[in-house]
């Protein structure tokens, strides 16, 4: 159960480090590269739909790390 931990909370680290580095600061960050092309195709209301769907992914990754910090730190 603890390396099931383990692995997961390393899975769990880099989709939030990824999903954190591709929201848009105040200089459109790494995501401009993303969302620039899909302002340019869909309009600007799809690369706001996308900084809404990193954003919740962003709460939901940073809840499950914590989760399974604990977790870890429990077993251990």
């Amino acid at each position: 159960m603890q390396t099931l931990a383990m692995v997961l909370l390393i899975i769990v680290s880099i989709a939030l480090i990824t999903v954190v580095l591709l929201q848009s600061g105040r200089s459109a960050g790494l995501s401009g590269a993303i969302s620039g092309g899909a302002e340019q195709l869909m309009g600007k209301q799809k690369a706001r739909g996308i900084d809404a769907v990193l954003s919740k992914a962003t709460i939901v990754l940073a809840v499950l790390f914590f989760i399974l910090t604990i977790t870890v730190a429990y077993f251990m």
